[in-house]
């Protein structure tokens, strides 16, 4: 009878020990989830500073002809700026530091390598560029 209750004791203390590693396992797996989710990305928008969320992509456009080192480019925004600009976000040039209007666009070269990758070189938004004209 001993022997019997011994090793229901003994079920019972593997049974209760495999339960809680169970869910202290799952509770770390949703805490290693929610603060990768919540890590910052690597890429900002170079208009309102506002960091790209996995999916979202930067509005551009980048002339012709495309088999030269480096083209001309325009940079409209993200989707927090551009089309229509969110609540608190402003559209601030890099170049001169003055508010970009919500149809300007920060104009930019793109340098193709031979590597595959690519480079962007803001040069200004389109107002300071046409006061440089001037």
């Amino acid at each position: 009878m001993e022997f019997i209750l011994l090793f229901a004791a003994i079920l019972l203390i593997i049974f209760a020990l495999s339960y809680f590693a169970f869910f202290r396992r799952n509770s770390k797996s949703k805490k290693f989830a929610e603060k990768n989710s919540s890590r910052a990305t690597l890429v900002n928008c170079p208009i309102c500073g506002s960091p790209l969320l996995k999916g979202q992509n930067i509005i551009s456009k980048v002339y012709r002809p495309m088999n030269v080192p480096d083209q001309r480019c325009t940079v409209s925004g993200c989707p927090n700026c551009f089309p229509i600009c969110k609540a608190g976000v402003k559209r601030i040039c890099p170049v001169c530091a003055k508010s970009i209007p919500q149809d300007g666009y920060l104009v930019s070269r793109l340098f193709n390598r031979t590597q595959g990758k690519k480079h962007v070189m803001i040069v200004g938004c389109n107002q300071c560029l046409h006061n440089e004209v001037k």
